[in-house]
């Protein structure tokens, strides 16, 4: 066939076997550092960048292909006289298939413990550049990035078929690659440099899976994860049992993951349309888990359960008495596993949840657009506390408000929470005013109303909340303040005796 490789790889996955089957096909072999090593070992007759170029590797490898004669032979167009005519003038012989993979540097980011100098010698120079060259130029020449496309090139290049769709396709993968790696390295120094929001803001993600559809069957979907993410992240899970997941239970869990994260007790939060509708906080996992049932038994049919402790053979019993569509622990016990699989479709995700939360920044897309902010990590302790009113709240109010102030920050705004004894009783989410908010929260609630605490995201423009509060026999409020008429609201509450406290932050959540 007389045509030209260059192979030079990081990772080296079944790259012998290729290369030999390249000989087969009468393809001459050029390559590089440990790859030439690797390919001679092997007994393919590789040879070295420099006796094409002319000019030694220097500068411990890091100049070896930046070299006209490399360049010149993946950049000359074939049906271009002219670059054929200065190819042959200046001694420059076609390169017609390229593979090449990059430096590890995503791997060197991930290592426990990694110097500012290895992760710098690990952005490659080279690799890309000889990827860009041939990709740019597809038509004439044939661009590997990826291992797994090996078989497909080498039967190509057998039947003598290399169409100009395959072709653009693998030269798409490159720019994908490319692109994927340079972004990579662009949120390292942005993150060295203390660049949170810099001029450009460039993300990539990889592919986890192909979704079913999106939130409706007409719409399509896959699901992506952030190649360095860390922390708790849903992205990381391994499933257990269960169907596939779809992008709305992918929502949900990763709301469930979200808000499962505040506690530090055994927990149990039930989810549904990513706003809770159940959490619950006690000495041991199952206890946690009815709490969070009991809050509101209707809602949870078909819902998410997120816990903090493995599962066991007991609060499994209790998880399988009702339809969930998923269940999201750190581990689940043999005896647990044994209960749960016994219901085909139910999705088991076992996640890490030993990490430590970070502040992450979080992407929302609009038309044309996207919004980027912290992550609302915002949290207040008992000292932070700002009591706004004669009467002082209790040790157990205290305790009560913190735990519903920790779950309002999980609830679509206007948010209303109500809480008792480490339980949600009552949950009011979504509406266009705070009132109607207050009232779905205490309805559902009930008789449980009485003697329970009021989380609120945001402060009350006006006192009409806190007046439908005490009606319904709560006992102390929580919310951040600020309002112009704060004043009347802490009046109302004077003149029934109740307790309010501010928290100064506030939480909401659209």
């Amino acid at each position: 066939m007389g045509k030209r490789a260059l192979i030079s790889v990081s990772d080296k996955t079944n790259i012998t076997d290729f290369a030999k089957e390249l000989e087969k096909l009468e393809v001459e072999i050029i390559s590089t550092g440990g790859t030439l090593q690797a390919l001679n070992s092997a007994g393919v007759k590789a040879i070295a960048i420099d006796k094409v170029t002319g000019y030694p590797e220097i500068m411990d490898g890091r100049v070896k292909t930046l070299h006209p004669k490399v360049h010149g032979g993946l950049l000359g167009k074939r049906s271009n006289t002219e670059h054929m005519k200065e190819m042959e003038e200046n001694e420059i012989e076609p390169i017609d298939i390229v593979v090449v993979n990059l430096y590890p540097f995503k791997e060197t980011l991930q290592k426990p413990v990694v110097s500012k100098e290895e992760i710098i010698e690990n952005i490659d120079i080279g690799g890309p550049t000889m990827l860009r060259s041939a990709a740019k130029n597809f038509e004439d020449v044939l661009v590997v990035v990826d291992p797994e496309d090996y078989p497909r090139v080498l039967d190509a290049l057998q039947e003598d078929d290399t169409s100009n769709e395959l072709r653009q396709h693998l030269a798409a993968k490159v720019f994908r690659h490319t692109a994927n790696y340079d972004a990579m390295i662009a949120g390292y120094f942005a993150g060295e440099t203390g660049e949170e929001f810099p001029e450009t803001y460039t993300v990539t993600y990889e592919k986890v899976q192909d979704l079913r559809y999106g939130e409706n069957p007409h719409q399509k979907a896959a699901f992506y994860r952030a190649p360095l993410a860390t922390g708790i992240s849903l992205a990381g899970a391994k499933q257990l049992h269960g169907k596939e997941l779809s992008y709305n239970n992918i929502q949900d869990a990763n709301a469930a993951l979200e808000i499962i994260g505040e506690y530090e007790n055994a927990a149990a939060v039930a989810v549904k349309h990513m706003n809770p509708c159940g959490i619950g906080v006690a000495a041991n996992l199952h206890d946690a888990y009815e709490l969070a049932y009991d809050a509101d038994p209707i809602s949870i049919f078909g819902g998410i359960v997120a816990l903090n402790r493995e599962v066991d053979q007991r609060t499994a019993a209790s998880l399988s008495e009702i339809f969930l569509e998923i269940i999201v622990a750190p581990s689940f016990s043999k005896e647990a596993l044994d209960i749960l699989t016994e219901k085909k479709n139910i999705r088991l995700l076992e996640v890490d949840m030993s990490e430590n939360k970070e502040v992450t920044h979080k992407l929302t897309s609009v038309g044309g657009g996207v919004l980027i902010q912290h992550q609302d990590t915002g949290q207040v302790t008992a000292d932070e506390l700002k009591v706004v009113t004669k009467k002082q709240p209790t040790e157990q109010e205290i305790a009560d408000l913190l735990f519903a102030w920790k779950a309002v920050k999980h609830v679509k705004s206007n948010a209303i929470v109500l809480a008792k004894d480490n339980q949600t009783i009552g949950i009011g989410a979504g509406q266009m005013n705070r009132v109607g908010s207050a009232k779905i929260a205490i309805e559902q609630a009930g008789e449980k109303a009485s003697g329970s605490v009021l989380a609120s995201d945001a402060f009350f423009p006006m006192p009409d909340t806190v007046e439908n509060a005490i009606k319904a026999g709560i006992t102390a409020i929580i919310q951040p303040g600020g309002s112009k008429r704060d004043q009347d609201s802490i009046d109302v509450c004077d003149e029934h005796g109740i307790a309010m406290v501010y928290t100064n932050m506030r939480h909401f959540k659209h």
